[in-house]
């Protein structure tokens, strides 16, 4: 019986060609070795590139904050792109802007690894609000505090610091 109203209101239902998403992620990445390289003027310069470069690349991101030490941005995943793909898209694209405009001193770069975490609609503000408040939140957390916690939150294995 169930069967047969789902493929009758098919039937009737003109199906859009169309595809939609709504796939809201959290994304996080450290510097190298969680070293403090970005003062509040390169990290301001950081976070205007790295919203600019998404943009041109066709990712909706919210928010973005960058900290010295890591960052955090709130995008809607497009269709067309995996997270990995995204995140080889900004880490790469904006270590090589650090470096080609000098925001730095010496060579800059990404750490290995990064953090996704899925939020739901109902959680955009508060995800928002939380990345928007980075500034105030690590006077009394650190990013590897903040990082663990996460971890825990999500029932994830952290790996040793060997493996970041």
């Amino acid at each position: 019986m169930w069967t047969l109203a789902v493929l009758t209101a098919y039937d009737q239902i003109a199906m859009s060609m169309h595809s939609y998403s709504r796939c809201w992620i959290h994304l996080i990445w450290g510097t190298l070795n969680r070293e403090k390289l970005l003062n509040k003027t390169a990290a301001a310069r950081v976070s205007r590139y790295v919203a600019e470069y998404a943009e041109k690349e066709g990712i909706y991101m919210k928010i973005n904050y960058v900290n010295a030490d890591h960052v955090h941005t709130l995008i809607d995943l497009p269709t067309a792109l995996s997270v990995e793909k995204v995140m080889q898209l900004l880490k790469g694209a904006s270590s090589h802007w650090i470096n080609s405009n000098d925001v730095v001193t010496g060579k800059f770069a990404w750490g290995r690894g990064y953090g996704t975490f899925s939020i739901s609609e109902s959680n955009v503000s508060r995800v928002a609000r939380y990345i928007a408040d980075q500034e105030e939140h690590h006077r009394v957390r650190t990013f590897a505090e903040e990082l663990r916690e996460f971890i825990d939150r999500h029932a994830l294995r952290w790996k040793d610091e060997e493996s970041r």
